[in-house]
């Protein structure tokens, strides 16, 4: 019979019963094929994915915050294969998107020379779908450049047999429960897809417990509770990113004043490389903590909105002086012909 000290959790993903005692350091678990596993540990690493069993251990803890949002939205794989020379069917060198305001289609080339493509949308509209002439006049409507590149057989064949997969946020802390347990990437912050770095923090997330253990001697205690503390708040920003660049992709990039504003961060980039440096620039090409990316998109917003205020208010002005100066000319004039 097992203590009270136990904690209890089914992980789906692995289809393995997992239990762990933060007690007594010692985990046990049944594997699919039904052996009793049981291992003593000094530390354990939950990278667990987003339906972590680690963090699901920590959720039964005192003070520990949990926030897991699945969005309205849902994805769908389709391919895009090589040509008829086997070579791709499109520029390679680049993202495709097709922006369409609620939703978008993306594709990214392959090393086979096919593209993924995936299909973001409402659940609702994937669900209007039922049959062969819905999809072909959704696609014909909506998406209808794409079709010869898919192919239609295929698209058929492919979107009709699957179903749309959900998009999952997750936020929570602490990561640690003092030097016995920490969760890392997905486990401690899964993210929507479209800033593409839901891979790249887990990474970061490595970097930064090694410089935690390294500072405090592989003290775990110490070193796991500064890793929570100090990464957290860079967590929540790129999770916030990660949902707003949906927004960005399937919306904002159809708006010519967006268009204008990336324009005008590009060029002052290459006249201020050092201090005006494009958000997702800074995000995905630099070691900028998360929130800090935030923080400067904020000041470099703040300060364009005041520098078209003041051109605003020169151009008001020097077009009222432009006023002034022609009505004086008027009545010079009419001065000179004694009409005044």
């Amino acid at each position: 019979m097992l203590s009270l000290s136990w904690f209890v959790c089914l992980y789906v993903s692995l289809s393995l019963f997992f239990s762990l005692s933060l007690d007594s350091f010692l985990c046990l678990s049944f594997l699919p094929d039904g052996e009793l596993v049981e291992e003593n540990f000094d530390v354990i690493i939950g990278n667990d994915g987003a339906f972590s069993a680690v963090r699901n251990q920590l959720m039964k803890t005192t003070r520990f915050d949990f926030q897991q949002c699945f969005i309205p939205h849902g994805y769908m794989e389709l391919t895009i294969p090589p040509n008829s020379k086997g070579d791709f069917a499109m520029e390679s060198n680049c993202l495709h998107i097709w922006p369409r305001e609620e939703f978008m289609m993306i594709a990214l080339p392959n090393l086979d020379r096919s593209f993924t493509t995936t299909l973001f949308m409402p659940f609702e509209i994937f669900e209007s779908i039922h049959n062969e002439d819905d999809l072909i006049n959704f696609f014909q409507k909506v998406f209808p450049d794409s079709i010869p590149f898919i192919g239609k057989q295929e698209l058929i064949k492919t979107f009709l047999s699957r179903k749309a997969l959900p998009l999952v946020s997750v936020k929570c802390k602490p990561y640690n429960k003092e030097g016995k347990v920490v969760i890392m990437g997905d486990a401690a912050h899964a993210m929507v897809p479209f800033y593409g770095q839901g891979m790249n923090a887990g990474f970061e997330d490595c970097l930064i417990l090694e410089k935690f253990l390294n500072e405090c001697n592989d003290n775990f205690d110490e070193a796991l509770t500064k890793y929570s503390q100090f990464r957290h708040v860079d967590a929540i920003s790129i999770c916030d990113l990660a949902m707003y660049n949906y927004v960005e992709m399937r919306s904002l990039v159809n708006s010519k004043l967006f268009l204008l504003r990336k324009s005008l961060d590009n060029l002052l980039n290459k006249i201020f490389p050092s201090s005006w440096i494009p958000l997702y620039t800074m995000v995905s090409f630099s070691q900028i903590r998360y929130h800090e990316c935030v923080e400067n998109k904020k000041w470099q917003d703040q300060l364009l909105k005041r520098i078209s205020k003041i051109i605003t208010a020169l151009s008001v002005s020097s077009l009222g002086f432009l006023l002034w100066i022609q009505r004086m000319n008027i009545i010079s004039l009419l001065q000179e012909y004694g009409l005044m």
